[in-house]
């Protein structure tokens, strides 16, 4: 149960709903043991008519007195279980809710290195199964767990008070039913927690099949995928039914216990009573009605129990990344006012799950205002040094200061609002375009929408679609082309007019045409404002105050267009290179 005591905070959150659920519980378990009394009392009294010990008027007044007493009860006794379920059951969901957003916000505070070693479909398996779970032990569990505790407790007084010796007969198998349940629980932990396991790999290979479809059917690996998938669940198939057959002793258990009560019942009972140990047969009957009332609250022990485990062995997973801290922390709550100086002074980097060093003591300076390209190959860490601006990682050596302070006492929300990103890889959510585009700035009205979107050059492609900016696009805005997405993409990080302005190789799906209408209005938004470029085109460098070229995580040369062209080295390769395709 250690596990299960990160929710402790809930129980105190609510701790007066759930007051007044215990009290209700109470209430509705009081009045539904009326029943046996009355019955019992009503069974005595036809004894008595049939004995001629009573007239058939105190007969009819005595047993009409009883049946109002059973319906009263009754109804009273339904009344307080709708309202018990309408505060116990209504708190687990409280806390489905509460838990849900505290590990999404959880998610969103941790850094990119956990979304690096963790998969998507794991995370989505803790925050909606393993919290289905949680909520089953803050509902259910807890709701039986009080109305089986309230029943048995109140029963055995009145049983106690009745017969005692006929009672003491009738909970012999319940230590045997303790015994039990104590070794069959501990199988269940272990077998819950496999159960989930087996459940996220399922989720997790599932979302990555179906974000991955296209490369599947462009393969033609169906057949091998869905074998895959079988496989995966066939094996979550078994471990389910290795936990089902040990839950399903439970019932059988249950019910054997129960029967063999009522047979000591029946046998124990007429002996006392034949021996005049036990004063009316209507006892009798009260009995047989408390063991079969509380036949359901001693199985729900069972259920409850399995119930318990299965919510200790998600919220044990749920706390492993509950407890995670992100890597990236922020170290002020001082508001900090950007305007875009930004200096790296002997920058290192090493990728941590790769290994790879991705930057060697890298040093260069943007005054406010002025544009950035860094020119390289694939894998020469270009967009490592985007991501360090945006304090996406931390560099391991060297400092990067902004505004001549050092990146890391700067409000990491000050420091992510002041930017502008547009990704190598151009994500857009599955929304309207409008949405999309409003994504930076959800207050921007529609005209600022359709501006950003004419100096991202995509205006005329929105417009040509049936429902123009209230498109709604397909997963990871598959509706749109390549180059359709890239320039969305700009005009989300443009439309918040951001004082940074990174751009990671974001027009390389764009013809040179567009290209360079896309520059030249940037160049106007951008006005005032520092930007960086990252490209493999000489096109989107030319126009740059400053050029580094990047190569093993080193900066090999720097300079202007003109003064690169000049001088032997990669820049003025790659330059000729492209001047030469663009001829011909």
């Amino acid at each position: 149960m250690k596990e299960l005591k990160y929710l402790n905070k809930y129980f105190y959150k609510y701790k007066y709903r759930l007051l007044v659920g215990v009290i209700i519980t109470i209430a509705a378990k009081i009045f539904a043991l009326f029943t046996p009394r009355l019955i019992g009392k009503s069974i005595d009294v036809i004894s008595k008519r049939l004995n001629d010990e009573i007239s058939i008027e105190v007969f009819k007044t005595q047993l009409s007195l009883n049946i109002i007493y059973l319906v009263g009860a009754a109804l009273i006794a339904g009344g307080f279980t709708f309202l018990m379920r309408q505060t116990i059951i209504n708190v687990s969901r409280y806390v489905e809710y509460d838990l849900k957003n505290e590990i999404y916000n959880q998610y969103q505070r941790l850094s990119l290195n956990f979304y690096k070693t963790n998969r998507t479909g794991d995370l989505m398996s803790r925050i909606s199964e393993d919290v289905s779970k949680v909520r089953m032990y803050f509902g259910p569990a807890i709701m039986y767990s009080i109305n089986m505790i309230t029943l048995f407790l109140v029963a055995l007084f009145y049983m106690l008070n009745t017969a005692p010796k006929l009672t003491l007969y009738t909970i012999i198998p319940l230590p045997i039913l303790s015994i039990a349940i104590y070794f069959l629980s501990k199988i269940i932990h272990k077998r819950s927690t496999v159960v989930q396991q087996y459940l996220s790999k399922l989720s997790t290979f599932t979302q990555e099949s179906f974000s991955g479809v296209s490369v599947i059917k462009a393969y033609g690996i169906e057949t091998q995928t869905n074998l895959q998938f079988k496989d995966l669940a066939n094996a979550q198939r078994e471990k389910h039914i290795e936990l089902t057959k040990i839950q399903a002793f439970f019932f059988p258990l249950m019910l054997l216990l129960i029967g063999a009560s009522n047979i000591i019942v029946i046998y124990v009972g007429g002996l006392q009573y034949i021996n005049g140990e036990i004063e009316s047969i209507g006892t009798i009957a009260e009995f047989i009605i408390y063991v079969n009332l509380l036949t359901w609250p001693v199985a729900a022990i069972g259920w409850v129990t399995s119930l318990v485990q299965e919510a200790e062995a998600s919220q044990k997973r749920i706390n492993e990344f509950l407890k995670e801290e992100p890597d990236i922390k922020n170290n002020t709550n001082k508001t900090f006012d950007i305007k875009g100086d930004i200096e790296f002074k002997n920058v290192g980097y090493k990728y941590i799950d790769t290994g790879i060093e991705a930057l060697k003591d890298i040093s260069f300076k943007i005054n406010q205002g002025e544009t950035l390209a860094i020119i390289g190959k694939t894998g020469s860490g270009k967009s490592t040094i985007l991501d360090l601006i945006g304090r996406l990682y931390d560099v391991v050596s060297g400092e990067i200061t902004i505004d001549q302070t050092q990146i890391e006492d700067i409000n990491l929300k000050d420091l992510r609002t002041s930017i502008g990103y547009v990704p190598q890889d151009a994500f857009l959510f599955s929304d309207s375009i409008k949405n999309n585009i409003k994504f930076g700035a959800l207050n921007a009205t529609n005209q600022e929408v359709i501006e950003a979107a004419k100096n991202a050059v995509v205006h005329k492609n929105i417009i040509g679609f049936n429902k123009g900016y209230d498109t709604i696009l397909g997963e990871r805005g598959i509706t749109l082309s390549g180059g359709q997405k890239q320039r969305v993409s700009i005009a989300r990080a443009i439309i918040n007019a951001p004082d940074i302005l990174l751009l990671d190789d974001c027009l390389s799906a764009v013809d040179t045409e567009t290209e360079e209408e896309i520059l030249n209005n940037l160049k106007t938004v951008s006005e005032g404002k520092t930007t960086i470029i990252v490209s493999h085109r000489i096109s989107s460098a030319k126009n740059a105050d400053k050029i580094i070229v990047i190569e093993d995580g080193k900066v090999k040369q720097r300079g202007t267009h003109e003064t690169l062209i000049n001088i032997e080295g990669y820049y003025k390769e790659l330059y000729l290179k492209q001047l030469s395709e663009k001829e011909i």
